[in-house]
């Protein structure tokens, strides 16, 4: 681990930076329509609490994103990030037909990251990531500013999907 390097702050997009409220219909029928839901991923506001806080966390660590969007979304969430100021930084994003439940796959990585800088927080807004963040030793911030759907909190820990 190179610890001559700023620490890394690692930050969760929907519902922790960008609001899903309007877009979380699309969630509700069967099947659930997650191209719809990706695709009004651009218009999402921001949240204030969680966009401050990555600004503020940013003077001291440098900024990674993880996301358990899929990969196809890369540019319109490059973009969205640029849009509202928030710090450049790696995006780690789902690869492509993986549907393993977002505990998983983003405990992966933050473990990846750990190797490689000191890993000073991760914000979330997804309890089950952030219990199991929590469980292996990382310093958790729940982002609790916004309100998920039943529908979204069942796609993040069931259907590996968000």
């Amino acid at each position: 681990m190179n610890r001559h390097r700023r620490p890394v702050a690692v930050f969760d997009l929907d519902n922790t930076l960008a609001s899903t409220a309007h877009r979380q219909h699309f969630l509700e029928g069967r099947p659930r329509n997650w191209d719809g839901f990706f695709a009004a991923a651009p218009q999402d506001p921001p949240l204030a609490e969680g966009v401050e806080l990555c600004l503020r966390t940013a003077e001291e660590c440098d900024i990674v994103y993880l996301t358990g969007r899929p990969e196809r979304c890369r540019r319109d969430t490059l973009a969205w990030l640029a849009a509202h100021g928030l710090p450049e930084g790696p995006v780690h994003m789902r690869r492509g037909r993986d549907f393993r439940p977002a505990r998983q796959t983003k405990l992966e990585v933050l473990r990846r990251l750990e190797g490689e800088r000191e890993v000073r927080v991760l914000v979330d807004d997804d309890e089950l990531v952030c219990d199991a963040a929590a469980a292996a030793g990382f310093t958790v911030v729940r982002a609790r500013w916004a309100t998920a759907s039943q529908e979204l909190k069942d796609a993040q820990g069931k259907e590996g999907r968000t």
